[in-house]
């Protein structure tokens, strides 16, 4: 009862209250004709409370060399066993620098279909530059929900990641909304061929209450 509990005050502040939470870092990227499957998992850990888990599912595809495209469903539950959907979302991104500039700059645009809420949107620049061996990010993202009680919020996600041997990097990402934030250690590991799987753990406040957030996503290109 206690869990069945948590995960619906999760479920009821997720679509009605606030957005949900920025957990995975937005890069730049261009893959003209290749597709790609993005498995996604991240969930939040309340001191002494049940952790909610958010399992994700996703294919992209490159539409051309400064435009790609993805179909993203997200679950949520208590256990991996109790899941219902949550949420479909089409994700786009658009490229206006392609190395030749120091920097990578795109645009972000998701539209989302909360199950049961009304729609929502997520919108805004994304930055990646290089600084020697270091890799780092910036994105400022503008959210418009329209079955939240407040419905626009900005929201934060910065990352530092530094190339400690071939095929890994490791560093520091946080992620910020009016009265939330999270940040901690992350890792991305190249799997070989076009496998890449990004690992992170956030300590902070989600949803305005303390909570640790463990997020994992793994991409596999074809």
């Amino acid at each position: 009862m206690k869990r069945t509990g948590v995960a619906a005050w999760l479920l009821l502040g997720a679509s009605a209250a606030w957005a949900d939470p920025g957990y995975y870092l937005v890069r730049p990227y261009s893959e003209a004709g290749q597709a790609t499957l993005d498995l996604r998992y991240w969930h939040v850990d309340p001191p002494d409370e049940p952790a909610t888990l958010w399992p994700e599912i996703g294919l992209r595809y490159g539409v051309n060399s400064r435009w790609s495209t993805e179909l993203l469903l997200s679950w949520i539950g208590p256990t991996l066993h109790e899941q219902t959907l949550s949420s479909i979302n089409w994700v786009n991104q658009i490229l206006f620098t392609q190395g030749d500039t120091p920097y990578d700059l795109g645009l972000h645009l998701q539209l989302i279909r909360n199950r049961g809420q009304g729609n929502a949107m997520e919108v805004g620049p994304i930055f990646q530059t290089e600084w020697g061996m270091t890799q780092l990010n910036l994105n400022v993202f503008f959210t418009h929900d329209a079955g939240s009680r407040r419905q626009n919020q900005t929201k934060l996600q910065w990352q530092a990641l530094h190339r400690w041997q071939p095929g890994w990097r490791l560093g520091v990402q946080g992620f910020a909304e009016p009265k939330s934030w999270r940040a901690g250690p992350v890792a991305r590991i190249e799997l070989g061929g076009r496998a890449e799987l990004t690992a992170a753990y956030l300590w902070g406040n989600t949803y305005r209450s303390r909570g640790d957030m463990l997020t994992a996503s793994l991409q596999v290109g074809f």
